[in-house]
């Protein structure tokens, strides 16, 4: 397994924005039986969502964020050497997104621009990523934009994903600091199993066709097409049961420390049921789990630092484990301390 120790980085502020338009679960019933839906929605922990509009991108999402970190922390914008955004929903296929925010914020052309696309692990690897450039001599200040905008690629007559999925932007400051500041992480792959969230068509490998567009219907009854989102839910939950609580149990190996000893256990907010048979696994207190799906639901990559801007707002957080897991097969957990990261509340858009 990859294990990165950073000694002279640092989180420093946290943002992050929600769509304004809300799309409660409850209102599935064309989808999912009235007697059924109070038990799904128990279970997944999730009661409501936000959807973007249809003019509305992820990069939108992130660029309010940023906008709001940097007016709540005093940031001068050309204090900016990188800016990196991840999302698997760009503006373009060309060119990458990163350079349109670069523009759009105001920072100057010294700033360097890189886009990067994973899945739910995705803020842990590219919190990784901003840390390794931030160590780095000749940069000092790296803005991480994440943002995703699930609504988009899942189907409404999806029983698997339709419940589960939302939409968020966030921003993250990282800083090159003097005093020790010690963050570890572990990053794992398993590509073998790559069929368990996919969108087939629309790459290089299955370009986008007039059949990408065709509708099916799955065993469980429902509505998929090639264009669109497909999660195989217990390949998906089996892969997390195996393999989340012993990569977070080696990471505290990897720390010294015990997992308790973290403030709080910050997962992906993949759904309820899932992270806390985790929390229950590693014997971590529940009540030290910060969850914000019940209102914004999966939100794919952002949903860990969304958690952060809606649950621990206003609080002393200190350190810190998070823990991010899904397609690829992608997972990775971290332990920080962010003791000075200042966070701001979350925005609508």
């Amino acid at each position: 397994m990859a294990t990165i120790k950073y000694g002279n980085v640092k989180v420093t502020a946290i943002s992050a924005c929600v769509p304004k338009t809300v799309k409660k679960n409850i209102d599935l019933d064309y989808l999912i039986p009235r007697e059924e839906i109070e038990k799904t929605i128990n279970s997944i922990g999730i009661q409501e969502k936000r959807f973007v509009e249809e003019e509305t991108c992820p990069s939108d999402l992130c660029f309010k964020a940023a906008e709001k970190l940097f007016a709540d922390n005093n940031i001068d914008r050309n204090s900016i050497d990188l800016i990196l955004f991840l999302s698997q929903s760009p503006d373009y296929k060309i060119p990458t997104t990163a350079p349109i925010l670069q523009k759009r914020l105001g920072l100057p052309t010294t700033t360097a621009a890189l886009d990067l696309s994973l899945g739910c692990s995705g803020y842990v690897y590219g919190l990784s990523t901003a840390m390794a450039y931030a160590s780095m001599e000749g940069i000092s200040r790296v803005l991480f934009l994440d943002g995703e905008a699930f609504s988009r690629i899942v189907n409404p007559m999806d029983k698997v994903d339709a419940p589960l999925y939302g939409d968020a932007g966030t921003a993250t400051l990282v800083e090159k600091t003097d005093i020790k500041n010690s963050s570890i992480f572990l990053l794992c792959t398993d590509g073998s199993g790559e069929g368990s969230v996919k969108i087939k068509d629309g790459g290089a490998r299955c370009p986008f066709s007039a059949e990408s567009l065709i509708e099916r219907k799955e065993k469980d009854g429902s509505i998929h097409r090639d264009s669109e989102v497909y999660m195989n839910g217990m390949e998906v939950f089996n892969f997390v049961m195996l393999r989340i609580p012993r990569n977070i149990k080696d990471l505290c190996a990897a720390a010294n420390i015990n997992v308790v000893d973290a403030n709080y256990l910050i997962l992906h907010q993949a759904n309820k049921f899932m992270t806390d048979f985790i929390a229950k696994r590693l014997r971590y207190p529940l009540e030290k789990v910060p969850y914000c799906l019940d209102k914004y639901g999966n939100t794919s990559s952002p949903s860990i630092p969304l958690t952060i801007s809606s649950e621990l707002y206003g609080k002393k957080i200190g350190n810190v484990i998070i823990s991010g897991f899904g397609a690829g097969l992608s997972w990775g957990s971290a332990y920080l301390n962010l003791d000075s990261c200042h966070v701001s509340k979350v925005i609508e858009y």
